[in-house]
């Protein structure tokens, strides 16, 4: 089978030809394995389906493809107006009648690459890019223009794109920043830079990048291959030149004729390194310090300076000599730059004006590699004068302490303090108490002398401590005043009478006994003896034959009262009352007599006190005087509540009704006002209507309001001239007959309408007004009828109308 594939035509660079033997080389290689592959498997498939009986011909017999693909090279970015041509495609079944179709597909059919379906000729119909995509998979068919029917197998063949140099070297991440230490030696290395570029670096130069710096000299240099930046000029000094900027250009195609570039910056910084050494600004410094300075107070601060920065710019101070080594002490400030001189010990101008020190300043940190450009450190003089202050009185002693006696007589001088101006003049010194120091003003002080006095009595009880100021004022400046602290302690006197600790109230039970402890008794005394308190104690000479109690000194500062008889009686004598005598044990000695009251009260068995009041014996055991007011109290209340409510019971009303059965009948309505209708709860007191002969007919109603009755009288009045239609036999139904014609003739008589106080009537009920106003004038305009549909609620009502309109026919 016979096989063309058509290639366009080339560049004749010997490069290109060399790549494309190559691959025409490996390509029949690869072919010639192939088919060798294939025959061999459809030599050993065709054994196993043939039948044993066929020739060695036959079975070496297989059908033989007539399609063969390979790789298609094109070059990117061709900018011709023409589609570019890629390749052929042919297969030998072709004998050029068209009935041949061939079918492309695959990455870019029919967007990228076309392929026409009679010639097999493939191509490229948009620009191609290498950098976008390098390579297109493809895959390619022939089948017969009429059937459809696949003449060849499917293949698939690969369109690669060759590279051309169309892409500069770049530098990513420019520009750059770099830093390399000053003094550094030639070839020191600052930065590695790295171009990309993104043509194929396996095809031609287009990707080899060749680098050179073109600002920068003669400083720094770029190693072509690598891009490593390099120091190229020695001791170069940061104090002198601190920054550099350096161009460097990277080229493709090696760096020759017609190659592409780029550029960046760098941006180089000389880092410090402590190569010089400091130096004070002067030889010798001046400065002044009153004498009254404090302790730690800052004299001055002093540096030296040094080109260097940073770490290699910090220094440390020391004072090396002079007379004011131990008066004054100098300090590294925190930035470590400068010498702070602060005073170590206080200063007398009187004693020394001036002082001298020679102070060293030194690198703190030191580059061994540069100790040649040494010493590291500088020496200055400074000079410190004392300026004199007139300075405030001065006592002989920090602070003062005294004690003294509580008894001491006023006017006693027990302390003396001086004072002194320590300035040259020495001027006099004047004398007084600080007032807020002594508020009592227990004491006086001399105002020449010194003389600390008392001038009030002390009590140590009172006031143990005095803690008092003494001021010391020069006369000639009154504002220079100097004072010191006199502690004074008052010695205690034994001069307060013992007592006991506290008020004792004991009992005694009927059933005690001869012997028996009642009580325990101490004592306190405000006075504070070297030795401590001793107690003693006793009974009172006048109870001291007490028949009934004694008395125990425990030598404890305690005593026990106990009883010398038994048979005690709350009757006879209920309370007893024993003095006892306390007495302390220092000198001068001091005694005090305290009443202890005894009570006599009934116990139990167990001697718990069960009552100590001779009234309880009018009263149960267990019931106090409390319990029973409470009980009276409640029966009080009990008696008032009892009383009030026979009181209410007796003025209710109850109504009479002389017949016990149970009857059903209608209420009539009481009407204070109209328009309540239905809505009306109150109802009439249906008894009257069963003694009808007790009823007057011209009798008020007792439960008329007052404004009602006031308005009636506007109404007109009829008098009805005839007799009262009523049996006055008891009959509900004939009393109630009377009432309504009188009603009707009647308008003064009950019921009465809210007319009087309402402007309209009717609201809330359905039969709307029942007025009897000026009913009598004509019985003929009303239709009582209509009385009998409003249901059983007024079915009584309209029987009552229905015998009135009957009856009147008689009159």
């Amino acid at each position: 089978m016979a096989v063309t594939i058509t290639h366009p035509p080339t560049f004749s660079f010997f490069p290109q030809i060399c790549v494309c033997v190559c691959v025409c080389v490996c390509f029949f290689f690869f072919f010639f394995c192939y088919i060798f592959h294939f025959t061999s498997c459809d030599f050993k498939r065709c054994l196993n389906q043939v039948p044993q009986e066929k020739t060695v011909a036959e079975l070496l017999r297989r059908v033989k493809r007539g399609w063969v693909w390979n790789q298609f090279f094109v070059l990117e970015e061709y900018t011709g107006l023409e589609p570019l041509y890629i390749g052929k495609l042919h297969s030998d079944m072709d004998q050029g009648d068209g009935n041949i179709r061939y079918i492309l597909s695959g990455e870019g059919a029919n967007s990228t690459f076309t392929i026409d379906d009679s010639t097999g000729d493939i191509h490229a119909i948009q620009r191609l890019d290498r950098e976008v995509k390098s390579q297109y998979v493809l895959r390619a068919q022939a089948r017969h223009r009429v059937t459809g029917r696949p003449l060849e197998p499917e293949s698939e063949f690969i369109v690669k794109i060759q590279d051309i140099n169309d892409n500069e070297p770049k530098f990513l991440d420019g520009p750059y920043q770099a830093s390399v230490p000053e003094m550094s030696p030639i070839g020191t290395s600052v930065i590695h830079l790295t171009a990309t570029d993104a043509d194929d670096p396996t095809y031609g130069n287009s990707a080899r990048v060749v680098y050179s710096i073109l600002e920068g000299q003669p400083y720094f240099s770029v190693e072509p291959k690598t891009g490593i930046v390099r120091v190229s000029l020695a001791d170069m000094d940061r104090e002198v030149r601190e920054e550099y900027q350096v161009v460097i250009q990277a080229k493709d195609m090696g760096g020759q004729m017609g190659g592409l570039a780029g550029t960046t910056t760098v941006n180089i910084t000389l880092s410090d390194v402590n190569d010089n050494p400091p130096k004070f600004a002067q030889k010798l410094y001046q400065m002044s310090v009153p004498e009254s300075a404090p302790v730690g107070s800052v004299v001055g601060r002093i540096r030296a300076k040094d080109r260097d920065e940073g770490a290699n710019a910090e220094m440390t101070y020391r004072i090396i000599d002079g007379d004011g080594r131990d008066t004054f002490d100098i300090t590294t400030d925190p930035t470590n730059l400068f010498g702070i001189i602060t005073i170590k010990k206080t200063l007398d101008f009187e004693s020394k004006r001036s002082y001298t020190l020679k102070v060293e300043g030194s690198n703190r940190h030191l580059d061994p590699r540069y100790l040649n450009k040494g010493p590291f450190s500088d020496i200055t003089i400074v000079h410190v004068s004392v300026e004199d202050v007139d300075e405030a009185p001065e006592f002989s002693a920090p602070f003062y302490y005294a004690e003294i006696p509580e008894d001491v007589e006023i006017g006693t001088i027990f302390k003396t303090v001086s004072a002194r101006d320590p300035d040259a003049a020495n001027n006099s010194i004047r004398y007084s108490i600080e007032r807020t120091s002594d508020p009592g003003k227990y004491f006086y002080m001399d105002i020449t002398s010194g003389a600390l006095m008392t001038v009030l009595p002390l009590d140590r009880e009172e006031i143990a401590w005095h803690n008092i100021t003494i001021l010391a004022m020069e006369m000639n400046n009154p504002n220079m005043i100097g004072s010191v602290s006199v502690a004074v302690k008052v010695i205690d006197i034994n001069d307060n009478p013992p007592s006991l600790t506290q008020y004792y109230e004991a009992f005694v039970c009927e059933n005690a006994k001869a012997g028996q402890l009642i009580q325990t008794v101490t004592a306190t005394d405000p006075d504070e003896p070297t030795g401590g308190q001793h107690f003693y104690y006793s009974l009172a000479p006048e109870a001291a034959s007490n028949p009934n109690f004694t008395l125990r000194d425990n030598q404890d500062n305690s005593a026990w009262i106990l009883t010398r008889r038994g048979g005690w009686s709350q009757r006879e004598q209920s309370v007893y009352h024993l003095p006892i005598l306390v007495t302390d044990g220092e000198p001068p000695v001091q005694t005090a007599t305290s009443t202890l009251t005894v009570r006599v009260c009934s116990c139990d068995a167990d001697g718990n006190v069960l009552s100590c009041s001779a009234e309880a014996y009018t009263l149960p055991a267990s019931l106090s005087r409390g319990a029973l007011i409470a009980i009276l109290a409640c029966i009080f209340v009990l008696l008032v509540m009892i009383l009030l409510m026979l009181s209410l019971r007796s003025h209710r009303k109850k109504p009479c009704l002389t017949d016990e059965e149970e009857n059903v009948h209608e209420n009539i309505v009481r009407y204070d006002d109209e328009g309540g209708g239905e809505e009306d709860t109150e109802a009439f007191d249906i008894a009257a209507m069963w003694n009808p002969r007790e009823a007057q007919l011209g009798k008020l109603r007792q439960d008329m309001m007052p404004e009602i009755e006031s308005l009636s009288r506007y109404v007109p009045q009829v008098c009805i001239s005839g007799g009262i239609m009523a049996t006055g036999d008891g009959n509900v139904h004939s009393y109630v007959l009377s009432k309504l014609y009188e009603a009707d003739l009647d308008p003064c008589a009950p019921p009465y309408d809210s007319l009087q106080t309402y402007a309209y009537e009717g609201e809330g009920s359905v039969a709307e007004s029942l007025s009897s106003l000026q009913s009598a004038a004509s019985h003929n305009d009303h239709d009582y009828d209509y009385l009998n549909d409003w249901g059983p609620r007024f079915r009584k009502l309209a029987e009552m109308y229905g015998v009135i309109e009957a009856n009147n026919s008689l009159w």
